[in-house]
């Protein structure tokens, strides 16, 4: 059997290059209209690393547009129903996109993150490890790491610029950045969102413990989801089964390289070393073990 095709980066000949992130390369189609491509680059501690995931860009996309389509009655969103074969003529280039790329609407993307938090981990627990607080928020004391917040919280944060850490902020300062109105409106859905999907989840063996959306205004000012949603990339999946409260438990993302690279003596600074097969072949079976949980594919 032979190995899935991987993109490490897109180089389309067919349509004007716009900008590349860690992860997604995009193009301009036209003034209304963007190609995103989902390549299989995976970052850690904000490197990016030399050696794709096969087909973390399939499942990436495949997830993104399953919850894009399953939460569009809480809020509009980035797709436009055109098909890749719409604006890509190139055959070759057709076939190497595909499942990987989607035709977008050009919006306005605010200047934060929306994250939502339901567990306390990550940079949430280590803030209210020591201010008993996360992003401004005051906690009850005595809760453990991984535990269940009574109930969800919007703890926005910057959006760096590549390379750099994105921080956490108060919602006070992003009403500043965004205005009190948008603000409250994108506190609102980011809760919504996330308590929907959570609870489907779970019922599929997933808790999500905390995720982060984008959003992105049309000309008429209308709040749309864009960028990714709910994926392994911007969320943090654990099984239910494995669940423990006092510890981090494992997670359906990029835990097998994070643990491989703190292994190493590497200071987490370009470039960044290379993972032996055996990390690849896990990390993608993780990806591909989330996305057919929660889609059914």
């Amino acid at each position: 059997m032979t190995a899935p095709q991987t993109l490490h980066q897109s180089d389309l000949r067919s349509l004007p290059f716009r900008a590349r992130g860690k992860v997604r390369d995009i193009y301009d189609i036209d003034d209304a209209h963007m190609l995103i491509v989902t390549t299989d680059r995976i970052s850690a501690f904000d490197c990016i690393l030399p050696d794709p995931i096969p087909e973390k860009g399939r499942v990436l996309t495949s997830v993104a547009n399953f919850w894009f389509n399953r939460l569009g009655h809480i809020v509009p969103n980035q797709l436009t129903g055109l098909r890749l074969s719409d604006v890509i003529k190139d055959p070759a280039e057709c076939a190497l996109l595909e499942g990987r790329a989607i035709v977008v609407k050009k919006l306005k993307a605010l200047p934060v993150e929306a994250v939502v938090r339901g567990y306390l981990i990550g940079s949430g627990w280590k803030d209210y490890q020591k201010t008993g607080a996360v992003c401004g928020i005051v906690l009850s004391a005595g809760l453990q790491q991984a535990q269940k917040l009574p109930e969800a919280i919007f703890t926005p944060s910057t959006k760096a610029e590549l390379g750099a850490h994105d921080e956490n902020i108060s919602f006070e300062q992003s009403a500043a950045l965004m205005g009190p109105d948008l603000a409250e409106q994108v506190r609102r859905v980011s809760l919504a969102l996330y308590t929907e999907a959570a609870t489907y989840a779970r019922e599929r063996g997933i808790i999500i413990a905390d995720t982060k959306f984008e959003f992105g205004l049309d000309a008429n000012g209308r709040l749309h989801l864009i960028d990714e949603v709910l994926t392994p990339d911007s969320s943090r999946f654990w099984p239910v089964d494995e669940y423990k409260i006092g510890i981090s438990p494992p997670s359906f993302d990029k835990q097998f390289v994070r643990d491989y690279l703190e292994s190493l003596t590497w200071n987490k600074q370009p470039p960044a070393p290379h993972l032996p097969p055996e990390v690849i072949t896990k990390t993608a079976e993780k990806y591909r073990e989330a996305e057919q949980r929660l889609t059914g594919n």
